[in-house]
């Protein structure tokens, strides 16, 4: 980077001004501890100027009165301030009390600052294992030979012959303490780093959303022009690199076999004593990644309310100025109603205009009710079968409900066709809508719209088969780090 660039990120970048604020210990070690050790992408101003008492307290007890003078809430006005950018206020849907957030700066500068502290030990060979797979993922999957990819796949399959003869030979080289260490160190900081992307991809998302309300405030323009405005950008989240990036990402988050998968190879991995100390908080890390997409796919949603808030003011707009003509037109009549110049004339065709409808239909007609009369009821001679009666069809949803409770026991989360291949359908259709329909306080149903699977069953020796959106339900677990 040249000078400039770098004087100019000096200058204005938010994480740099943090670095350089006279407070920044202060700031740095309170937001970090808060937000980003934490984990905390949203919390209660009340609960925050609390902790943030209790903090000054205890910091200017042991540095000595006055060393911070302010009150914590004035201490968040500074930081939440347009020109700082350190904090994010807002209010979330349904609240009246403003929440705060931390913003990507802070989380850059914390990063900063903690990797200028000391390493007993810096491992480098499970990155360098890294980089090469990398590299050969870039190369062989943007081949386009069929031969070079099989000459590739051909070698791997080598490798691994040559590792399962091995094994079965008795020779199984294990991971040296110092290897296991080095890969674990590795995973927790590409664990921890996702959550930083996340909070940036969500502000990445955000600053579009401003960037089209201000665009539909200043708009003088038609509203078809400014629908294809906003509709391509909406459009460009998800299509765009990032965007799609971010989609897969989360795809694979919500598949159950690599949630399973997940949390079975983090649970042997912190059983090894070659990894040293092992930090607990990423057994819950998926939960953290989870709740972060959640967020980031929220601020998306936002941009599609916008529209149809914009939609609703523009129809409002169109009506009332429809209205404004109307009454222009009668004010003009009004006043040429006394001109007796027989030059001013004025033909009308109509009173009222025509409207025929292609698809009209007449108003709806209430049926006439025919009275009962039973008199002269007599008892039928007859022998009906009663057992017709017995024939409908109850879905029992406690027992569907203690099969998704069963399937839970073991498992975070379980899909909809996993549950149905291990418990067939065996009411038909109503059962299968029973099975979308259940709620209970152990457990939630999470629809994916964006996916669909296929759900069959046999009814009366025939197959049927019904398309239904991706169905996962998930127990209600309670975080260690608190709501």
């Amino acid at each position: 980077m040249r000078f400039e660039d770098l004087d100019v990120l000096r200058k204005d970048h938010p994480a740099w001004r943090l670095l350089r604020a006279e407070n920044a210990p202060f700031i740095l070690g309170f937001l970090g501890r808060v937000f980003i050790e934490d984990n905390v992408r949203s919390i209660a101003a009340t609960e925050l100027v609390s902790r943030l008492d209790d903090e000054l307290y205890a910091l200017n007890r042991r540095l000595g009165d006055g060393t911070f003078p302010k009150q914590a809430k004035a201490y968040l006005d500074d930081w939440s301030a347009s020109g700082v950018g350190w904090l994010r206020k807002y209010y979330p849907p349904n609240s009246d009390e403003a929440h705060y957030d931390a913003t990507p700066a802070v989380e850059k500068a914390y990063a900063w600052a903690t990797g200028l502290r000391e390493r007993e030990f810096v491992g480098t060979e499970s990155r360098l294992n890294t980089v090469f797979d990398l590299l050969r993922q870039i190369a062989f999957g943007t081949e386009t030979d069929p031969e070079a990819r099989l000459v590739e796949l051909r070698r791997r399959r080598l490798e691994i012959d040559i590792e399962i003869a091995a094994v079965e030979a008795g020779d199984m080289p294990i991971l040296e303490p110092a290897a296991q260490r080095d890969r674990y160190q590795q995973f927790a900081s590409t664990a921890w780093s996702l959550l930083a992307d996340f909070r940036e991809v969500e502000d990445n998302f955000r600053r579009l959303d401003r960037k089209l309300r201000a665009k539909i405030t200043a708009w003088d323009g038609s509203k078809g022009d400014l629908l294809d405005e906003v509709l391509g950008d909406r459009n460009s989240i998800t299509t765009s690199d990032q965007g799609r990036t971010f989609q897969a990402f989360f795809d694979f988050l919500l598949s159950p076999d690599r949630q399973v998968e997940f949390v079975e190879l983090l649970g042997r991995v912190h059983t090894l004593d070659g990894i040293g100390e092992p930090d607990q908080r990423l057994l819950r890390v998926h939960h953290s990644w989870l709740d972060a997409g959640e967020r980031a796919q929220a601020t998306v949603r936002l941009l599609s309310e916008q529209l149809r808030r914009f939609l609703d003011d523009q129809v409002w707009l169109e009506n009332r100025r429809v209205m404004d003509i109307l009454r222009e037109i009668e004010a003009t009549a009004v006043a040429l109603r006394d001109i007796q110049d027989p030059d001013v004339t004025c033909f009308v065709d109509g009173t009222a205009p025509t409207i025929v409808l292609p698809m009209e239909r007449p108003l709806y007609r209430p049926v006439d009710k025919v009275p009962l009369e039973s008199d002269g009821i007599v008892e039928a001679d007859e022998d009906l079968d009663p057992t017709a009666l017995f024939e409908q069809v109850f879905v029992d949803r406690e027992r569907l409900r203690g099969t998704l409770q069963r399937e839970l026991t073991s498992r975070s989360q379980v899909g909809l066709a996993e549950v149905i291949e291990r418990n067939p359908i065996e009411q038909g259709l109503a059962e299968l809508i029973a099975y979308l329909s259940l709620d209970d306080t152990e457990f939630q149903v999470v629809f994916d719209e964006s996916a669909h699977e296929h759900i069959e069953w046999s009814e009366e020796d025939r197959t049927r088969r019904a398309r239904v959106p991706r169905v996962t339900y998930a127990r209600f677990e309670t975080s260690p780090e608190g709501p």
